[in-house]
């Protein structure tokens, strides 16, 4: 006896057969019958007399397109509207940009590209291909593991008893609705397709991570335990990167870095006469890896030593800096750092005085910011939610100031305790990891600033790599990435809801399982004990 399909299509009605199937497709993957109701009643019913005499009844449009299975024509519905709404947003980006964000400056003429190589357009045909692929296969999956546990299926499963443990398996449908993430290979491979696939990978390990500790895996941690020891790593490499493959580093990142280092990273002197040259902020850096080279050189001061050589030729646009420097400073680093300055420990204490209430202004903006969509919190209790306001902006204020301050610290710290030849550059990781160890302040807020630098820092670490040979990249790769990344979210959504808190609601959007019958699942329980035939 055949299985009974557990999404039946009904016969069509007598309005569904006088009425054009393509008008009548085109309207199913238009509008629901619940969708064009409301849009009658707030809509059409408010119109002129002439466009309300055209427009269907809503029990008349029901009818035309009614259907018991609505599935498909949901995920076609939903699909076409991200391809609009992801379109229509990267057109008005693209106006907001160019309007507004560049206004005064001077533009480059850019080259018409064609429609299909256009890239908002295969964005935007990536994502709703994505979300329609993924609802397709799931329901295909379910169906297929739906009759597969039915006592019909009995010899396949004795037969393949393999092949039928797997498409049996709970977690099978969530495995094969992964396989829409191919579709992300629509859009060309740039940067933003890596950061995508990046995102998806680590957030994939961070819920399979708070999964297993729901499960008890790792019950006994100790206290300390947090997402801020990912900012040590995290801070090391960037750190090294940013010195050393600069090209390899994000560009916002550093900037952010050298806007908020003036103490250490030297800008002109405003009474500097404008026909000298003064080195810029990636010339001093550069320097300072080619002193990492060189085993970290002494400073001779020219001061002491006017007609003796001071730098080495491969250092002389540090020269500006380093031959007003104070004469008792004895490494190169700590003149070319803090060259009026012979103390390194009070050249750190000013930089904390001085940065932390630059970077509490622009937090406090930061965080007020996003925390506008909650006002009414703030009228019903205005002193708790200022106070929790007010210690979030002074523990990532402190946070960033001492990772930033002990970062470029740590190489005098250095100098100071360690011999010249005793890691020349990877102390730059040490310092980085040093930095990072402040992220202990903000570990009970700071969990979205660790993620995002621990993505920077893969993405960094994958370029360095394949720019000095350690690997080579495969052609797609970042698409398996995030493959098999949306697998693991699935997986772990299939197994345990909880641990993806409220990015749940996006991945049951995403298999349209406000379209699953509650029947179904039932029947699905039912059909289980058919498995053990």
């Amino acid at each position: 006896m055949a299985p009974t399909d557990p999404y039946p299509s009904p016969p069509p009605s007598a309005a569904q057969i006088q009425a054009d199937p393509i008008l009548r497709n085109a309207l199913r993957y238009t509008l629901s019958p619940k969708e064009y109701k409301t849009l009658h009643q707030y809509l059409i019913s408010r119109s002129p007399p002439a466009v309300k005499k055209r427009a269907l009844p809503p029990p008349k449009y029901a009818a035309l397109v009614q259907t018991k299975d609505d599935y498909n024509g949901a995920a076609i519905r939903a699909s076409l509207r991200v391809f609009v709404a992801t379109q229509t947003s990267l057109k008005l980006w693209e106006l907001i940009k160019g309007n507004l964000l560049t206004r005064g400056k001077p533009q480059r003429v850019q080259p018409k590209t064609p429609i299909l190589k256009s890239p908002n357009l295969r964005l935007s045909l990536s994502l709703s291909l994505l979300l329609l692929l993924h609802r397709l296969l799931f329901r295909f999956f379910s169906r297929l593991r739906s009759n597969l546990l039915t006592k019909g299926a009995a010899p396949f499963r004795r037969r393949n008893p393999r092949v039928s443990e797997s498409l049996t398996s709970r977690v099978a449908p969530a495995i094969g609705a992964s396989l829409a993430g191919f579709a992300l290979g629509v859009y060309p491979g740039d940067q933003l397709r890596i950061t995508i696939a990046i995102y998806v990978a680590t957030r994939s390990l961070e819920f399979a991570y708070k999964a297993l500790e729901q499960d008890g895996w790792f019950g006994g941690k100790p206290w300390w335990w947090g997402s801020w020891l990912l900012m040590p790593v995290a801070t090391g490499q960037l750190l090294h990167a940013f010195v050393f493959d600069r090209d390899c580093f994000p560009k916002a990142y550093g900037d952010f870095i050298l806007d908020h280092t003036p103490n250490y990273v030297q800008r002109r002197p405003v009474s500097y006469p404008p026909n000298l040259s003064w080195p810029s902020t990636n010339t001093i850096v550069d320097s300072l890896a080619e002193m990492s080279r060189l085993n970290w050189p002494p400073f001779i001061s020219p001061i002491l030593f006017p007609s003796a050589p001071t730098l080495p030729p491969s250092l002389t646009q540090l020269a500006p800096i380093t031959s007003p420097a104070h004469p008792s400073h004895t490494f190169l680093s700590c003149a070319t750092l803090h060259p009026s300055t012979p103390s390194c420990l009070t050249t750190f204490v000013r930089y904390i005085l001085t940065a932390f209430p630059t970077l509490a202004k622009f937090f406090a903006a930061y965080y007020t910011i996003f925390a506008l969509p909650k006002w009414k919190k703030f009228v019903e209790e205005p002193s708790h939610e200022l106070n929790a306001l007010a210690k979030r902006v002074l523990r990532t204020s402190a946070f960033l100031t001492g990772a930033i301050g002990t970062s470029w610290g740590s190489l005098c710290l250095f100098q100071n305790i360690f011999p010249r030849t005793l890691m020349p550059s990877s102390r730059w990781v040490l310092g980085g990891a040093l930095g990072g160890m402040w992220g202990f302040v903000d570990r009970r807020g700071g969990y979205g600033h660790f993620l995002y630098s621990i993505r920077l820092s893969i993405d960094s670490f994958w370029k360095v790599g394949k720019k000095r040979g350690w690997w080579k990249g495969v052609q797609g790769g970042d698409v398996l990435v995030f493959v098999v990344g949306l697998g693991i979210v699935n997986v772990v959504y299939e197994k345990n809801k909880s641990a993806v808190g409220g990015v749940g609601k996006g991945v049951g959007w995403l298999r349209g399982e406000e379209l699953f019958s509650k029947a179904v699942d039932k029947e699905l329980e039912q059909k289980e004990e058919g498995k053990r035939d």
